[in-house]
């Protein structure tokens, strides 16, 4: 069995989906991460999820980086550890540099929630695994600050490196500036880090696994974990 642990922040409000989705859907061990603990040992895969952390003051993750709880999750994910941010866990591992860029406001000055098709560009990473190169993924989104942005060195990198995990598309998997929900540059929806073991998307795959609730796309996703972590211990 695989074991899970999602960091609960002051103003976290998507972790008790994550955990839901994790246990019961997933099938997997699952605990809730306080973000004052610093220690992570005995976890597989550690998941930051959405909301608005410490209330998203000065930005959103600006806070939250100084939580006690990420000094452990830092040197979990140098140390080749699975770590998944999500919405506003993606924010968390940009201040925290996990991952490059940053985000700013939607480009819209709108809070956008609503169902968007994503593109997997990247299947070699531990998330994406069972993807088919160019598979379109329909994963909600909910936020307020999901325009990722980055230097036009940065974005060279991201690209040669094959960074860019997922972009926004239409259904057809063109990536397209209507099919960007935020201004996002490059339609950018999702990133790892260099030896793809950290992951940071603006959607939601905990909010789409259950096909009782009409979608089920992110199990995928989920599975490609598991699928990973199996093959690493077998």
């Amino acid at each position: 069995m695989m074991k899970f642990g999602v960091v609960v922040f002051p103003g976290s409000n998507c972790d008790a989906d994550c955990l839901h989705v994790l246990k019961n859907v997933l099938g997997q061990p699952a605990e809730y991460i306080w973000h004052k603990y610093d220690s992570v040992v005995g976890f597989d895969c550690i998941v930051l999820p959405g909301g608005f952390s410490y209330g998203d003051y000065l930005r959103p993750g600006a806070i939250a980086r100084f939580s006690p709880v990420m000094e452990a999750v830092i040197e979990f994910a140098n140390n080749g550890g699975l770590v998944l941010g999500i919405c506003n866990g993606f924010q968390v591992l940009l201040e925290a540099g996990l991952l490059p860029g940053a985000m700013r406001r939607n480009d819209s000055l709108q809070f956008r929630c609503h169902d968007t098709d994503l593109k997997v560009e990247n299947t070699e990473t531990p998330f994406t695994i069972l993807c088919e190169p160019g598979q379109v993924l329909k994963i909600p989104v909910a936020h307020g600050d999901g325009n990722y942005y980055c230097d036009p060195a940065t974005l060279k990198a991201l690209n040669k490196n094959n960074q860019i995990v997922f972009r926004y598309c239409n259904q057809q998997g063109d990536v397209v500036a209507a099919a960007n929900p935020n201004g996002s540059v490059d339609n950018i929806a999702g990133i790892c880090n260099q030896n793809g073991n950290v992951l940071g998307m603006m959607p939601h795959p905990e909010r789409c696994a259950e096909k009782i609730l009409g979608n089920d796309a992110s199990m995928i996703l989920l599975n490609s974990v598991l699928a990973y972590w199996q093959r690493k211990v077998h």
